[in-house]
């Protein structure tokens, strides 16, 4: 089917709302595909934390430095490639509670905390 003895090369031709395709550019000064894709991959790594969780960390005086971040990342990764959902991260001398999926931090522990404490509704523990 032709429309104004063209070839129909979209939907939006039959119904009237054909936009112009957007120009990308192929090469200049925008990041090359790699770079933009590393940094989206650097992303989904962060971890986030909760606000219970940042009152905790806040309130047990528990410092995390950009090292115990990174270690934190690499045992969520861990958990997740095992398929586990919420897990307890045992690291020096505090604990965190992680979602998982949502590479959340629920709640965090220092070392007075974890002494004759139950963990409930996690599905596995990383120690690092």
């Amino acid at each position: 089917m032709n429309i104004n003895n063209r070839p129909i090369q979209s939907i939006h031709q039959v119904v009237g709302t054909a936009k112009p395709a957007a120009k990308v550019p192929i090469s200049g000064k925008g990041e090359d595909f790699s770079s933009i894709l590393s940094q989206k991959l650097n992303e989904s790594r962060d971890i986030k934390i909760s606000k219970h969780a940042a009152m905790r960390i806040e309130s047990r005086n528990i410092e995390l430095d950009s090292s115990r971040v990174e270690r934190l990342k690499n045992a969520v990764d861990k958990a997740s490639t095992k398929g586990v959902r919420d897990t307890l991260v045992v690291m020096d001398d505090m604990a965190f509670v992680v979602n998982v999926n949502a590479r959340t931090v629920i709640t965090a522990l220092n070392q007075n905390e974890l002494k004759d404490n139950v963990f409930t509704h996690i599905d596995g523990a990383v120690f690092t």
